[in-house]
């Protein structure tokens, strides 16, 4: 809810499973008891550029145990003299204040981290690297593969084809053979019948 003129958190609705909560640039004051009563498991809370002054107004945050990095960034409360000591020691859960820990070591990218885990959801990897000339080089293989699968199929097949014909074109020969066989074995069976009767005739002549 940035910058969308909020003066109070009395309306807050109870979020009890929040972790994340962006208040930044408002008109929030006084005391904030109400963050503490409805989001109790917040770890990130960014308050900047609102009109927090006194410690005693950020001091009902110590219910928020969990909290780990609170932003006060542009809030009237920075300009206090050993302002970051006295945060650190009034609420000792937090590790980051505006940005920073206690040894001015700055705190990783909430942002940064938010879109690693959503990309390791969708399973791209942790570090969630993309290189799309990977999945051209494997397109292009996977499309040549299939070039080849398929045309090995189908010479295969013209070759099962082939063979198929040529065997049936082999056994008609044979039956043809066999038939001009027998029919030419008739012809020579009735022409020794003939020549039977032929010399049957003369021997009746002579």
């Amino acid at each position: 809810m940035v910058n969308v003129g909020l003066s109070s958190l009395a309306k807050l609705p109870s979020l009890a499973k929040l972790r994340k909560l962006e208040l930044s640039d408002n008109n929030l004051s006084g005391s904030l008891d109400a963050l503490s009563l409805k989001c109790p498991n917040l770890t990130y809370l960014n308050l900047s550029g609102n009109k927090i002054k006194e410690l005693s107004s950020v001091e009902a945050l110590q219910n928020l145990k969990s909290l780990q990095s609170l932003d006060l960034f542009n809030c009237e409360i920075t300009s206090l003299e050993d302002y970051r000591e006295s945060v650190f020691e009034l609420l000792p859960q937090v590790t980051y204040l505006d940005g920073f820990d206690q040894e001015d070591n700055e705190a990783p990218d909430s942002e940064a981290d938010d879109e690693g885990d959503e990309d390791g959801e969708d399973g791209v990897g942790p570090a969630g690297d993309y290189d799309e000339d990977d999945d051209e080089e494997e397109d292009e293989d996977g499309s040549e593969g299939g070039e080849v699968g398929l045309s090995f199929q189908v010479n295969r097949g013209e070759q099962v084809g082939n063979s198929g014909i040529g065997l049936q074109d082999e056994e008609d020969y044979a039956e043809e053979e066999e038939e001009e066989a027998g029919a030419a074995q008739g012809q020579k069976r009735k022409r020794d019948v003939d020549d039977e009767g032929e010399d049957d005739d003369d021997d009746e002549d002579d």
